[in-house]
């Protein structure tokens, strides 16, 4: 997506969103003219933070998904016997929504940042392992015996074979999750916490009605998801440039 699409698309939805404000006229919907003003106010006054908190909880989880994950579903692609033996197990627990664990989590875990790192990193761990297993163990066998026959090892076959196939679908596995991790970390900082864009969304803006700020905090947790969107987009171009060769 080239940077110019995507300002003109923000730029339209920045008119459709004031001239829906300017035809409705009411509170709940102030114009985004409106809420700059607010946004520039409150980025002094602790909404920064927040933001600074949440952004802390999502890229905790991603790194530590991505480093649990993708070496478990590697082992588990090259490794049918270890495969049959765990996939009973990841087949039941992969596609229970894991929100429904955070109560329990929260009682385990506490109020904490601990918590709230922990439930998204269930959520994307999941998607990530199955990916990369499933994209480890469909290589083709004649590749893997053609760089075995120039006396390739099995950390070879990893740096060379394995994890060059799989570091795409990873990432795309963790393109799609970013967008259900931030919304389980809105939904998990609105209740038991002091700090987060969540907890600025539902506490400090929407449960006292001051709709600008609540406005502004949406903008902010949108802009989060978006900024890590964009960041793994940059990394899957860095480190599988093949896939984008064809643009050029």
């Amino acid at each position: 997506m080239r940077r110019r699409e995507l300002l003109l698309a923000t730029i339209n939805l920045l008119i459709v969103w004031q001239l829906l404000a300017w035809l409705l006229r009411i509170a709940v919907l102030p114009g985004p003219l409106a809420v700059a003003q607010v946004f520039g106010r409150e980025l002094l006054r602790g909404l920064g933070w927040h933001f600074l908190v949440s952004a802390w909880r999502v890229i905790a989880s991603i790194v530590i998904a991505t480093a649990l994950a993708v070496p478990a579903g590697l082992v588990l692609g090259q490794s049918q016997r270890l495969n049959r033996l765990f996939a009973p197990l990841i087949y039941i627990l992969y596609p229970i929504p894991k929100i429904v664990f955070l109560p329990i989590i929260l009682l385990f875990l506490g109020i904490g940042d601990t918590s709230k790192v922990f439930i998204i990193f269930l959520i994307l761990f999941f998607p990530i392992l199955v990916v990369v297993r499933d994209q480890a163990s469909a290589l083709r066998p004649e590749l893997i015996y053609s760089v075995r026959s120039l006396g390739a090892g099995r950390r070879a076959l990893f740096r060379f074979v394995y994890l060059p196939a799989t570091v795409p679908a990873a990432l795309t596995a963790l393109r799609v999750s970013i967008g259900t991790a931030v919304a389980v970390l809105f939904f998990a900082e609105s209740f038991a916490t002091t700090s987060g864009l969540g907890y600025y969304i539902i506490v400090e803006s929407w449960g006292r009605l001051a709709y600008e700020e609540m406005y502004v905090g949406v903008i902010a947790m949108s802009a989060l998801g978006l900024l890590l969107y964009f960041v793994v987009d940059r990394l899957e171009r860095r480190l599988a440039p093949w896939m984008f060769a064809r643009d050029r």
